[in-house]
């Protein structure tokens, strides 16, 4: 990867990283909501999820790294999981979503590196 990449990548991968975090934290409180609260609840989360799975696609448009669009693919997921209540496999779907933009934070974290720029 070259270095544009790499600092686009290594950018990207920490916001995406801070986002994913707090959709789980999310997902994770919306389960105990009281059940009159939880519809609203859901669209708001529902609405943040897609936000967040846009600016993944804008980070893979803009690296073409492999980790985002499966990062992606696993936010879809989340999205139907939690639209139809099951929570707790969203929020595993999410651990590995944030595993797979910590990937492509490594990766970059490592040719910044070896081109001494961190």
């Amino acid at each position: 990867m070259d270095l544009k990449t790499a600092v686009k990548s290594y950018q990207f991968a920490e916001r995406g990283k801070s986002e994913l975090i707090i959709c789980s934290q999310l997902t994770i409180a919306l389960a105990g909501f009281p059940d009159h609260e939880k519809a609203g609840a859901k669209r708001m989360l529902v609405m943040v999820l897609e936000s967040v799975r846009a600016e993944l696609e804008f980070a893979f448009r803009g690296t073409d790294r492999a980790e985002f669009r499966k990062a992606i693919g696993l936010l879809s997921e989340v999205i139907s999981q939690v639209e139809s209540d099951q929570y707790g496999s969203a929020s595993l779907k999410l651990s590995e979503s944030v595993s797979a933009v910590t990937t492509a934070a490594q990766g970059a974290w490592q040719v910044l590196s070896d081109n001494g720029l961190l």
